[in-house]
C-alpha cells in the first residue's frame, strides 16, 4: 500500500493555490517517501505558491531531510496576463509583475512547515550551475516550452544521486497538448532514450523514473 499524508497535510495540499490534482499529489508524495530514504534534499523545480511544496516538505520532514523548491516566482509563460492559468491576485500592485513568494510563504506557514523547506529564489538554471549537492529528487516542474522544460532537466538530473527519483509532472503524449505537455513529455522520453534512468510509474500526468545509471 502506497504511503500517504496525514490528513490534515492533505488538507492544506487541497486548500493551497496551484493546478496538481490529488491524486498526482499522492503519487508525488509516495515518491517523495520512497526517496527520502536516501537520505539527500528533495528538489522541486516550480514552486509556483508551494500546493506541491507542502507534500514534498512533509515526506523530508519524516526522513529527516530538507525540501529545496526553485523558482523565480515571477510566474512561468501561461501564467501571464491573458493566458489561461492567470491568477491577478498573484499580481504586486508596485512593479505590475507576478510575484507567488508572499502566498508561497503563506502556503508553508497554514500548513506548519517552513522549518522543511528552503526556498531558492532564482532562475532554475542559474540555481543548478552553483548547486553541488547530490540529491534524492528532482521534481520537474517549471516552464513548459522545450526551451524551459530541457533547461531544468539538464541542470537538475545531473545532481541525481544513484538509485534517486526523477519525477517530471504534466506529461502528455497527445500532440493536441502542445503547449501544456509536449515539452515536459519529450524530456520523460528523453530521460528514457538515455539508459541512464528506468520507469517507476505513471499516474495522471506524472511520471515518475528511478536513476540506475549514468548521464542524462
Amino acid at each position: 500500500m502506497a504511503p500517504a499524508p496525514a490528513p490534515e497535510i492533505l488538507a492544506a495540499f487541497e486548500a493551497a493555490k496551484g493546478f496538481m490534482p490529488a491524486g498526482e499529489g499522492l503519487a508525488l508524495y509516495a515518491a517523495a517517501v520512497d526517496a527520502g530514504r536516501l537520505g539527500l534534499p528533495l528538489l522541486e523545480v516550480g514552486t509556483y505558491c508551494g500546493r506541491s511544496t507542502i507534500l514534498l516538505a512533509d515526506a523530508a520532514r519524516a526522513a529527516g531531510v530538507t525540501a529545496l523548491t526553485v523558482d523565480h516566482h515571477r510566474g512561468s509563460e501561461e501564467q501571464q496576463p491573458g493566458w489561461e492559468y492567470h491568477d491577478p491576485k498573484t499580481v504586486d500592485p508596485e512593479t505590475g509583475l507576478m510575484d507567488t513568494l508572499p502566498e508561497f510563504r503563506r502556503t508553508l506557514h497554514r500548513a506548519g512547515l517552513e522549518e522543511h523547506v528552503v526556498a531558492l529564489v532564482g532562475r532554475s538554471p542559474q540555481v543548478a550551475k552553483v548547486w553541488g549537492t547530490p540529491l534524492g529528487l528532482v521534481f520537474v516542474d517549471g516552464g513548459h516550452t522545450d526551451e524551459h522544460a530541457n533547461a531544468d532537466y539538464e541542470g537538475w538530473a545531473p545532481h541525481l544521486a544513484e538509485g534517486g527519483l526523477l519525477v517530471i509532472h504534466d506529461v502528455f503524449p497527445d500532440p493536441e497538448d502542445e503547449f501544456t505537455g509536449q515539452a515536459p513529455y519529450r524530456v520523460f522520453l528523453r530521460a528514457l532514450e538515455s539508459g541512464a534512468f528506468t520507469r517507476v510509474s505513471e499516474s495522471g500526468s506524472l511520471r515518475v523514473l528511478r536513476r540506475t545509471g549514468r548521464g542524462v
